[in-house]
Parts: C-alpha cells; sequence; structure tokens
C-alpha cells in the first residue's frame, strides 16, 4: 500500500496550521481553569457615599467556557463566572446579597521570534462585566441602590483582573516554549529511515506542547 503523502503549502499557511491545531479552545480553557475553585474573600471595603458601608465578599471562581473567535488571529472570547456573596454593614444593620458575575475575557495567540507562543490577555472594562445581584429582603434592596453595590463591583472586579494579569508568574505562564517542545519531540526519535522520522516529529510534538502549557499552568498555580 502506497503511504500518502501531505502536499507542500507556503510557510505562511503552515504557521497558521499550526497556530491552529496547537492553540485550540480546550487548551486556552485548560490554562484559564487553573483559577476554577480559587476562594475569594475580600474586604471590608467602604462604598457608597463617604465610603461609609462596609463590604465583605466570600466566593469562589466558577469554571470558564468561552469559543473561537477568529482564526487569525487565533483568538478566544471567555467568560469566566464567579459567585459571591456579600454582606454590606451599615451602622449596626448588616445586609445579605448574593451575586453571580460574568467576566469577559479576549485571550489571543500571538507568534514571538524565539518561537513561543505568547497567550495575551485582554482585561475587561468594568461595564463589560456582567453582575446579578440578588437583595435579601426589602431593606437590602433600598442599602443596595443607596451604596451604588453593582457600580462599585464591577469596579473593583475589573482592577483585580487587570492586576492579576499583570504578575510576573502569570506572565511566565501564558508563554508556551515550542523551541523547547520541538527539540524534546526530536531528542525522543531513534535513527531509522528518513521515510519514517517525519511522521514520529509530528505524533511526538503535540505531547511534548501539551506538555509544556502543563508546565506553565503547574507554575501559575504554585506561584499564584
Amino acid at each position: 500500500m502506497t503511504e500518502q503523502v501531505a502536499e507542500h503549502v507556503p510557510y505562511g499557511e503552515w504557521g497558521e496550521l499550526f497556530f491552529e491545531h496547537a492553540v485550540t479552545l480546550e487548551r486556552v480553557l485548560s490554562g484559564v481553569n487553573v483559577l476554577a475553585g480559587r476562594p475569594i474573600d475580600v474586604g471590608p471595603l467602604g462604598v457608597g457615599p463617604g465610603r461609609i458601608a462596609k463590604v465583605t465578599a466570600k466566593g469562589a471562581i466558577g469554571t470558564a467556557t468561552g469559543a473561537r473567535s477568529s482564526r487569525v488571529p487565533v483568538r478566544f472570547d471567555v467568560m469566566l463566572p464567579v459567585e459571591i456573596e456579600f454582606t454590606i454593614e451599615l451602622g449596626l444593620d448588616r445586609h445579605r446579597f448574593d451575586a453571580k458575575v460574568e467576566v469577559p475575557l479576549v485571550i489571543t495567540a500571538h507568534g514571538r521570534a524565539d518561537l513561543s507562543i505568547a497567550i495575551e490577555v485582554t482585561p475587561p472594562h468594568a461595564r463589560d462585566i456582567s453582575v446579578d445581584l440578588v437583595a435579601q429582603g426589602l431593606r437590602a434592596s433600598v442599602v443596595r441602590r443607596a451604596a451604588g453595590v453593582d457600580a462599585e463591583l464591577k469596579r473593583f472586579i475589573a482592577k483585580y483582573v487587570a492586576r492579576e494579569i499583570e504578575k510576573p508568574q502569570v506572565a511566565a505562564a501564558r508563554v508556551v516554549d515550542v523551541r523547547s517542545a520541538i527539540d524534546r519531540a526530536a531528542g525522543a526519535i531513534v535513527p531509522k529511515e528518513q521515510s519514517t522520522i517525519a511522521a514520529d516529529l509530528t505524533e511526538d510534538l503535540p505531547a511534548a506542547l501539551t506538555s509544556e502549557i502543563e508546565a506553565a499552568a503547574e507554575r501559575f498555580t504554585l506561584d499564584g
């Protein structure tokens, strides 16, 4: 049986095909979801006129979902859910709220001259964040409007996400070292017929890339 040989393609087209295969939605979500389950414990923060109301927030980050939004450049729209329970202290009164927050992230993959893939995360504006805030009781509803909890929450989350993205360990975790992955894949091949080397390299490279991505995620988890 004659072995079929894939057709030649221009270097540029090859690069596009490589990115499309290497940077998949599943791998992007796997990287984002190192945050899943992480607790949120914030406050007390002063909000509202004069900052006299004090807000405490406790919750957890959920599992992200998303979809590819562009092929060139390789880009994904990702939604990161957060569930938070708020308590507002206003004098001697305490008011409780439950919030479901959706944080949109735009994630773009770029190629770099050192043969690495850099994952860029565009932080959201406060206006892009969705907040579904349920006040527990009539008095809590009044306090919510007076203190401007919704707007304060959106501003806080936008600043928090932007700050986290710029942390050195997070930036390092967003870089995939393709050169090292290729070297490891090539090093695993023992000398054999020239006709089979390319096939073996193709089989080993995805595993090496996955290993590199998992190592980046692990660095983020340990350092974050």
